[in-house]
């Protein structure tokens, strides 16, 4: 957590490189570490799973240790940081982030557990079934991620264009964003669909599995190219400050809409496990039209108050 803290400071003001290459080193030392630790290399015990967990508890305080000493040294933050305190408390500014992070979080929950609530209903199919569901999903959340970064930087992008009320520049920066994650996102829906017989491979040998894998990536091709376009929605409003109806959005889109929907064709008419990833498939197209008009109607009416203003 104190590692994200300073990660999302430094990235909030536009410097993105230093904390990837802080998760890049802290990786590497992770699992040097836990190939040394498992093994009882160098003379120490074989410490089995034990040795993973604390190789990642030394990497964890190396990259916070790593993170917070770049930004309290670099000169590029020091106007930020001229009347920190570690122990001063401004409660108007807590009540201010905690309005702000609450939603977010919700939003996250919202859609992580519509995704394990996938997987448990799954479950019930059969364990293959799951195998296979987790092994497309793995796929899927792979690709899902360089989404995040693309809808990351739109998140930070809007939030300086709002700030300084660039509104014309923010609409051209959130296109831009949706732009590319519908060219990137359309790419590796085509790899899925091309290659959705080689690539569960990667994770399992069971020729079941990979059958199953198979299809779901198919669908996982549709998938794809609305979870990027709703995350980066998700994105721009969040630079907008607006969060309270994009929560309702991902709460109506998966727990209303796409789960229901895939429990009534698993369930009722007899689509298996593939019924299960069209319900998601249509919870997160649900999500990306709404969130889009949602940016749509917000960012018109922001550049419509400016030309108000203008005018008066």
């Amino acid at each position: 957590m104190i590692f994200q803290a300073f990660k999302q400071f430094t990235e909030g003001l536009g410097f993105t490189k230093q904390a990837m290459m802080i998760s890049v080193w802290g990786n590497l030392i992770n699992v040097i570490l836990g190939i040394i630790f498992v093994k009882g290399m160098f003379g120490l015990t074989p410490m089995g799973v034990s040795g993973v967990g604390l190789s990642i508890l030394i990497d964890r305080i190396l990259m916070a240790i790593a993170m917070g000493a770049y930004v309290f040294n670099s000169k590029n933050f020091k106007v930020y940081l001229s009347q920190f305190k570690f122990f001063s408390f401004d409660l108007s500014r807590i009540k201010k982030i905690a309005k702000l992070g609450a939603p977010v979080a919700m939003q996250y929950s919202f859609e992580i557990s519509a995704f394990s609530g996938a997987g448990i209903l799954i479950g019930t199919i059969g364990k293959v079934e799951q195998a296979a569901h987790f092994t497309a999903l793995s796929l899927a959340a792979f690709t899902y991620m360089l989404a995040t970064g693309i809808a990351n930087a739109a998140t930070i992008k809007t939030g300086n264009n709002f700030g300084s009320k660039n509104f014309k520049g923010l609409r051209l920066s959130a296109i831009a964003s949706y732009h590319i994650v519908i060219v990137f996102m359309s790419a590796t829906a085509l790899l899925f669909m091309l290659a959705n017989n080689l690539l569960p491979y990667v994770y399992t040998s069971d020729t079941t599995v990979i059958g199953i894998a198979a299809q779901l990536l198919i669908i996982a091709g549709f998938f794809q190219l609305f979870d990027g376009t709703q995350v980066v929605g998700l994105g721009v409003l969040r630079g907008l400050g607006d969060v309270n109806m994009p929560t309702f959005i991902t709460f109506l889109s998966y727990w209303v809409i796409g789960i229901p929907v895939g429990y009534l064709l698993c369930f009722k008419y007899g689509f298996g496990v593939n019924g299960i990833w069209y319900g998601l498939t249509f919870g997160l197209l649900t999500a990306s039209i709404l969130l889009f008009i949602r940016f749509q109607n917000r960012t018109k009416k922001l550049a419509a108050q400016k030309t108000e203003l203008h005018q008066a």
